[in-house]
């Protein structure tokens, strides 16, 4: 009977290799999950992108609170439920572009302040280059931060707490913080992630995408988030 390794081109493809050989390669399989978790996790971002700018350049209105928690949570558990089917790649742009068109709202309470579109470059160029400088460093060192997985999960709680609770108490200082301790949180998270990729914790690259892509998508907003409540204080 011959042996059996994961494609590339899908989660659940699965191609013969030659009997006798191993059937997995720990080095060949990180690589061919990392090559597949950023190919995707490129098209998903260029994708949101571009639906986030058509909200903004067309007008289209805010999905509510609402229909951004029930569209979120369920596409996250659409996805989780089909990752290793042929539905996991469509549910995952379908998630990104959504989440992409909930940035619509953001977006131009940012371009309504003085400077604004400069403050969307800075804050999409800090996570770019955040986000290299991060998954460049787990990469070349190989560091291990699995250990960080229970305290980042305790700390997002808790911001989405915080953050729910100043929807009614309407302080921008607290909002500040919450997005401050998003935001190294999601630093985290990248590390994180990208650790439990090259380690072997995670071998299904549909779940590696979304898990970095809202790591990213966090990272942006809160960076969004801080540097317009620093503009608008300087005027």
């Amino acid at each position: 009977m011959s042996d059996f390794q994961r494609s590339p081109a899908s989660p659940t493809t699965w191609t013969p290799t030659p009997a006798g050989g191993s059937v997995f390669s720990q080095g060949a399989d990180v690589t061919r999950v990392l090559r597949n978790t950023y190919a995707l996790l490129s098209m998903t971002l260029l994708f949101s992108g571009a639906i986030a700018t058509a909200t903004v350049s067309y007008q289209w209105p805010a999905p509510g609170m609402l229909l951004t928690l029930l569209g979120y949570f369920g596409l996250l558990f659409g996805i989780h439920r089909a990752r290793n089917s042929g539905m996991a790649i469509p549910l995952v742009f379908a998630l990104t572009g959504f989440m992409g068109w909930s940035l619509g709202p953001m977006l131009n309470a940012v371009l309504s302040l003085p400077g604004g579109a400069n403050t969307i470059a800075l804050a999409l160029g800090t996570t770019g280059a955040t986000f290299l400088a991060l998954s460049a460093y787990v990469l070349a060192t190989k560091k291990d931060f699995s250990f960080m997985g229970g305290f980042l999960f305790a700390g997002m709680i808790v911001a989405l707490l915080a953050a729910v609770a100043n929807i009614w108490l309407q302080m921008p200082v607290l909002g500040l913080v919450i997005s401050g301790v998003v935001a190294l949180a999601s630093i985290g998270l990248i590390l994180y992630e990208t650790s439990n990729i090259v380690h072997g914790g995670e071998r299904n690259y549909v779940m590696a995408t979304v898990s970095l892509f809202v790591s990213i998508f966090n990272l942006f907003t809160s960076l969004l988030s801080i540097f317009g409540f620093a503009g608008s204080s300087d005027d």
